[in-house]
């Protein structure tokens, strides 16, 4: 009985790191292909708006209960020793580095991943793709080129606005809450500052957004079995580019921390 059991985790164990690694080579492929392609440029505006524009108000709603949620933490774990003197430059580089990006970068995963692909998953089960095809236009080039260029445009404006709201609650907060002048909450951030911190946060984003969009699209062209393949597609798209976020974030930071 051990040993069927260790022989099915192992079995089960190996599929996944098979499957996994065959999706993220077919998805690398997807984007380099995409890439290779002129989109349609007002199709790219279009996509710009909604999953810029449109995405907003979650990213900055997000953005507010983190700068709330790192605020608490930065003075419980470190009132102590730094004090609230030191709370601003705290707050400013945990946004910017590591919570801000990956945060909102989560966010959109499960916003505009779902979306992508959902919407080019339709298209595939209804034949929309196949008709495209037939009829000698490149479904890459209307459906799935823009939305990429979209995504990886986007990601990184949606980190700056929901850098400022988390700084901004952060103050609000640190001032209604625990008594900290807005002026030595700002002024702290001034000698820690650095622009690496900013150049980090924002090759996060535009890492983060390429992933989102690629992830979402891959699996949403690729989509069989009608509306539970949608479902699947769509499920399968949100969980991988959540793993890819978090493991592109531990890439990313420890690239920066040989320069920075």
């Amino acid at each position: 009985m051990a040993i069927s059991f260790i022989d099915n985790l192992a079995r089960e164990t190996g599929r996944f790191f098979h499957s996994g690694i065959a999706h993220l080579g077919g998805m690398s492929l997807f984007f380099f292909a995409a890439l290779r392609i002129k989109p349609k440029y007002s199709f790219v505006i279009s996509h710009m708006v909604q999953m810029g524009i449109n995405s907003l108000f979650i990213v900055i709603l997000a953005s507010i209960f983190t700068g709330f949620i790192t605020t608490w933490q930065v003075q419980y774990l470190a009132g102590d020793i730094a004090g609230l003197n030191y709370l601003g430059m705290l707050v400013l580089k945990a946004v910017l580095t590591e919570l801000g990006p990956t945060l909102i970068g989560l966010v959109l995963a499960g916003r505009i991943g779902a979306k992508v692909a959902a919407e080019v998953g339709t298209m595939r089960i209804t034949e929309q793709v196949d008709a495209m095809i037939c009829l000698s236009l490149n479904p890459i080039k209307y459906i799935v080129t823009p939305r990429i260029i979209s995504g990886i445009i986007m990601t990184p404006v949606l980190f700056i606005y929901g850098s400022v709201a988390a700084i901004v609650s952060s103050q609000l907060l640190a001032t209604l809450a625990l008594g900290l002048h807005p002026g030595v909450f700002y002024n702290s951030m001034k000698p820690m500052f650095e622009m690496g911190d900013l150049y980090m946060g924002l090759t996060k984003s535009l890492v983060f957004g390429t992933i989102t969009t690629v992830t979402g699209a891959y699996f949403g062209y690729y989509t069989r079995g009608g509306a539970m393949g949608v479902g699947r597609s769509t499920r399968n798209a949100v969980v991988s580019a959540a793993v890819l976020i978090l493991f592109a974030n531990v890439i990313v930071s420890q690239i920066f921390s040989l320069f920075y």
